[in-house]
């Protein structure tokens, strides 16, 4: 380990991250703070900009140090969430205040606290290789996005193509996401629940309330359809996956009069699933269900669906293991394994190479008044460098 008086200063970095108001899609200069950082110690950074019709233009950066294995890359986001209303934040959310041991801004937990920890423990590794005339083990990268808070469509997907395409898909990959719940090392994300939108829109025939018996009301079926979706969960878990769950947000009429029998109905629902069923098979099911509730109403259905990503799960293994360790040896703490709560770019990794999440309690993310403790963020950086050393210690064993 490096002398503590030359250690990279961990705060400081995240708060010249914070200082660019990334709000997604914009970069605000947030990725050109990182690249400085990483170019100091022979990193080779490459600007990845990618554009869709129809959808923001992103900048992503990847970076890498070393060109031979084993390889182990950090990924992460540096856009966040808009920071709502910037009078309730104790401190403005763009200007990185520390307050009592406490630092406070948009981003600090999501993610850029948790960007700042793996970029400051790689910067000192490489260094500590170097003071010490050392060849590096093999190589570390870094896989930084501007798209995970928005679409996900020009962020982390087209750059593990263009990662594949020029020959640095690495061995195993460490998401540093929010993923502790009450205090720093609890929680190892080794797995994600899929998540797919149906939106639902069924039509009948428009008449009046007093002849019903001359239209085809549509609430009715789409109600009914509604029911037998949720009446009974769809199953029961797994060893890794808590149930899978059915949620409507929206059942949308738009009908201001009293008398009418509306022509359409419309729903959105949401889906996060476990590795007992795919988009397709969710598919099916639905379609059956409609088919049986067209037949019995004469209600005509059409259904669209978004899907976000698949659930996935990594096992025990080298990754894991280390991870374990080094937040054990860190902390005290043997973190648990869990699959639950939203998103997140590790569902495109997964079809790469083994990836996890580990980083900062994600308690104020999104929210006002977002904060850290920075004795968190010296103790994320920690971890991660630990996590560095065993990577190469077990993948060169």
């Amino acid at each position: 380990m490096s002398d503590a008086s030359k250690e990279t200063d961990v705060v400081a970095l995240a708060q010249a991250l914070i200082r660019c108001p990334s709000v997604t899609p914009e970069d605000a200069g947030a990725q050109e703070v990182l690249a400085v950082a990483l170019e100091q110690v022979g990193f080779d950074c490459v600007w990845l900009p990618f554009s869709e019709p129809g959808t923001p233009d992103v900048q992503n950066l990847f970076a890498r140090l070393g060109d031979a294995g084993p390889h182990l890359c950090f990924a992460g986001h540096t856009d966040v969430v808009p920071p709502g209303d910037e009078s309730a934040w104790l401190h403005p959310p763009f200007t990185a205040v520390v307050d009592q041991g406490v630092l406070y801004g948009r981003g600090a937990c999501d993610m850029k606290g948790g960007v700042a920890a793996f970029a400051a423990a790689a910067i000192d590794w490489a260094r500590d290789h170097e003071r010490a005339g050392r060849q590096l083990p093999g190589s570390i990268s870094f896989l930084i996005t501007g798209d995970e808070e928005g679409p996900a469509i020009n962020g982390t997907r087209k750059m593990l193509q263009w990662v594949a395409d020029n020959g640095h898909v690495p061995d195993a990959c460490i998401v540093g996401e929010p993923s502790c719940v009450q205090e720093l090392g609890d929680t190892i994300k080794n797995g994600r629940r899929g998540s797919l939108n149906f939106f639902i829109e069924c039509v009948g025939v428009q008449g009046h309330t007093a002849y019903p018996e001359k239209a085809i009301n549509p609430v009715h079926p789409l109600a009914r359809l509604v029911y037998e979706m949720t009446a009974r969960p769809l199953d029961e878990g797994t060893e890794f996956f808590q149930p899978s769950t059915v949620q409507f947000s929206t059942f949308d009429v738009g009908n201001p009069a009293t008398n009418v029998i509306p022509e359409t109905a419309r729903a959105t629902c949401n889906i996060r699933f476990n590795t007992h069923h795919t988009p397709t098979s969710l598919r099916r099911w639905l379609d059956g269900l409609i088919t049986d509730i067209t037949r019995e109403t004469g209600a005509r259905f059409y259904v669209t669906e978004q899907v976000s990503g698949e659930s996935f799960i990594t096992e025990s293994g080298p990754l894991i293991e280390v991870m374990q360790r080094a937040v054990r040896d860190e902390t005290g703490l043997m973190p648990e394994l869990s699959t639950g709560g939203g998103t997140s770019d590790a569902r495109f990794i997964k079809d790469y190479c083994p990836v996890a999440e580990f980083g900062l309690v994600n308690e104020t993310i999104h929210k006002v008044n977002e904060r850290v403790a920075v004795d968190d963020l010296w103790r994320l950086k920690r971890i991660y460098r630990r996590m560095i050393d065993l990577f190469f210690e077990r993948m060169s064993a």
